[in-house]
């Protein structure tokens, strides 16, 4: 990300870049940042844009071959091409002779580090991946843009305000967008705010539903089931995220057993690290063997369901009694 903002700063630009990778909003910024440094904003002459799998290489092409009319550079965006999964032999030939002022911006979600068009862009230009940022960082940019609205608040309070968000940042910007404005005029955001304001990820209602069979709280479990149901979740997703909380444990336990301590924990799990501090107690609840039980069981309750032994919304529910069940 650095390498691209040293280009825009020295007007310096590659002939290709490629930004890739989970975080869609940080693409999202630095695809603008490129397309703004590159042409001025009413400059559609000179701009071009293609999406999805459907692109044909050869318009691409030809589009490049285009001189830029009373202008340095023709600029041509390409989003979710699939070019870096899948072959695109023509274009990865052309991509070593391109003009000198064409530059093309490629954004993909996945890419083969294999595929010729990978090589190729790195060879011409910059592959950049945007991945899902670390605790650290987040907590940085979010207490970055709550000083500039003069608001403070605990790390306790900012912990349960990512809890809540999940680590996509497009997501944490919206949600700190609805709490900077229902805390306009107060300098403090507390987690009452916070609670008042901002919309629980899926998969963190999730979490509260295992939070609650570990409890043995069998009722407010499938409450929470039942909200996730009324939320329109579709209960093989349920089905699916409950195995993988259940692997999670398992693994925090597992570690937990090998005497690795906290942070060590996160990097191994690729949890944030607060979110292991929630996970130590709820393994705690659970022999390894019970935990490995109830991963097979969903993989068993998930195969019923699909030989149509039994209903899906059945499937989660039997889950969710068995392992809430008081001993």
């Amino acid at each position: 990300m650095k390498s691209i903002l040293e280009d825009i700063k020295t007007q310096n630009f590659k002939k290709a870049y490629l930004l890739y990778g989970e975080e869609a909003y940080l693409k999202h910024q630095y695809k603008n940042k490129l397309k703004n440094a590159l042409l001025p904003e009413d400059d559609t002459m000179n701009f071009s844009r293609f999406e999805g799998k459907g692109t044909e290489i050869p318009k691409v092409i030809d589009l490049a071959e285009t001189m830029p009319f009373f202008a340095d550079r023709r600029v041509i965006l390409l989003e979710n091409t699939g070019f870096f999964k899948n072959k695109a032999d023509a274009l990865a030939d052309y991509m070593g002779s391109l003009p000198d002022y064409l530059v093309l911006i490629f954004v993909e979600e996945e890419v083969d580090k294999r595929n010729r068009m990978y090589k190729a862009v790195q060879k011409q230009g910059r592959a950049v991946e945007f991945a899902r940022q670390d605790e650290k960082t987040l907590m940085t940019w979010v207490l970055g843009m709550m000083k500039k609205e003069g608001k403070k608040i605990t790390r306790q309070d900012m912990e349960d305000f990512l809890e809540k968000t999940g680590t996509d940042m497009g997501n944490i910007s919206q949600e700190l967008e609805k709490l900077l404005s229902y805390t306009m005029g107060r300098d403090v955001i507390t987690r009452a705010d916070i609670e008042a304001v901002c919309t629980t990820q899926i998969t963190n209602r999730i979490f509260e539903m295992i939070r609650a069979v570990t409890e043995k709280k069998q009722r407010k479990a499938l409450d929470l089931y039942q909200d996730l149901l009324a939320l329109k979740e579709p209960p093989m997703r349920i089905l699916f995220l409950l195995a993988r909380q259940f692997n999670l444990l398992l693994q925090v336990k597992e570690l937990l057993a090998e005497h690795c301590d906290q942070a060590t924990i996160a990097k191994r799990t690729g949890l944030q690290s607060f979110v292991v501090r929630n996970y130590i107690p709820m393994s705690r609840q659970y022999a390894a063997e019970e935990l490995k039980a109830a991963v097979n069981d969903c993989v068993q309750m998930e195969e019923d369901v699909k030989t149509g032994k039994i209903s899906d919304l059945l499937s989660v529910e039997l889950l969710i009694t068995k392992y809430s069940r008081a001993a």
